[in-house]
């Protein structure tokens, strides 16, 4: 009887082995798959992670083109108001001199009144010219609309 009982459980104890087998053959293969799926994360990861350090190095890059372009922008502005400041000065010159009526033809001195009275009814106050594609770039393009952060790039991330 112990004998049977042996051989009972000696193939209980087999079929129990094989289980276990099964079961750290399967383990193995699950750790296996997460093995690999952790490599491509890794590898997507730093490809990631160079993509962003290449955009971060690109919006560095725009933000000083911005930034010398505003300038550029500026300069050009306080140039034109100059010039247009120079010019109002000259018309209201000749217009006021009794020799500019007597030197100038009569086509002259319209054109000049037209001038004159275009941009000396707002004499001391800058001209701005405005076009479409000044109107429509102006949001784009405008100081006061540009805001980033600069402090992101300063950040180190770790």
């Amino acid at each position: 009887e112990q004998g049977l009982q042996l051989l009972e459980l000696g193939g209980s104890v087999e079929e129990d082995c094989i289980r276990i087998a099964r079961c750290f053959e399967a383990t193995r293969q699950r750790c296996c798959r997460l093995e690999q799926d952790g490599r491509r994360a890794r590898e997507q990861l730093a490809r990631v992670e160079a993509e962003r350090a290449a955009l971060e190095v690109k919006l560095k890059h725009a933000r000083n083109q911005v930034e010398v372009e505003m300038k550029k922008r500026h300069r050009a502005e306080a140039e034109l108001e100059k010039q247009e400041r120079k010019l109002q000065l000259v018309l209201e010159l000749v217009m006021r001199e009794p020799w500019g009526n007597e030197a100038l033809s009569r086509e002259q001195c319209s054109v000049l009144s037209a001038l004159a009275g275009r941009r000396l009814g707002t004499a001391l106050a800058p001209v701005r010219r405005s076009s479409a594609a000044d109107e429509s770039c102006q949001s784009l393009l405008s100081h006061s609309d540009i805001s980033y952060d600069r402090t992101e790039d300063d950040v180190v991330r770790g």
